[in-house]
């Protein structure tokens, strides 16, 4: 007589080691929390004086209201650069070009003005670059270039135009 016996398998004791997946969680983060950091943009606020008329006046500054040289770029390698404020200036704006005798003879000109009048070199010039929609990569590379000629540190490039820098492209 044959007895039936179930034949039971023994159960084998299956542990699954889960160091490396730890290993490899913690390194992914470390990695996205790192990608985030780089991905924040790098970009420093420009405070600029206020500058009211009504207020202040043309004797604010004593003939230099402010710091600040904007230059506009356009088509054809046209610059058009005014110091301080547009329509509150002592100078009209000035049609410029490119070169030593153009653009970067203005920016050391004016570099020189504020130093005379602040005395402190940290209190240097501050240039508004404004490149148009019309402009090409090649003009704001000479401008950039320029800056760097001149020994410029602080300029910013800003692509907003107001109404008034609107018109004066248009017109000239």
């Amino acid at each position: 007589m044959e007895i039936n016996k179930k034949v039971r398998s023994s159960k084998l004791n299956a542990k699954v080691d889960l160091t490396a997946m730890v290993s490899v969680s913690f390194l992914l983060i470390i990695f996205f929390m790192v990608a985030a950091e780089l991905r924040k943009p790098k970009i420093m606020d420009l405070g600029l004086p206020d500058y009211d008329v009504a207020i202040c006046g043309w004797g604010c500054g004593a003939g230099l209201p402010n710091r600040t040289l904007t230059v506009l770029l356009d088509d054809k390698n046209k610059i058009i650069s005014y110091f301080g404020l547009l329509g509150f200036s002592h100078e009209s704006p000035k049609k410029l070009k490119y070169g030593k005798e153009g653009i970067r003879r203005e920016l050391v000109t004016k570099t020189k003005q504020i130093l005379e009048y602040t005395g402190d070199y940290r209190k240097s010039i501050i240039v508004i670059i404004k490149p148009s929609k019309k402009s090409n990569y090649g003009n704001l590379v000479d401008i950039l270039d320029e800056m760097v000629i001149s020994k410029i540190d602080t300029y910013v490039i800003v692509n907003d135009f107001t109404p008034e820098e609107t018109k004066l492209l248009a017109s000239n």
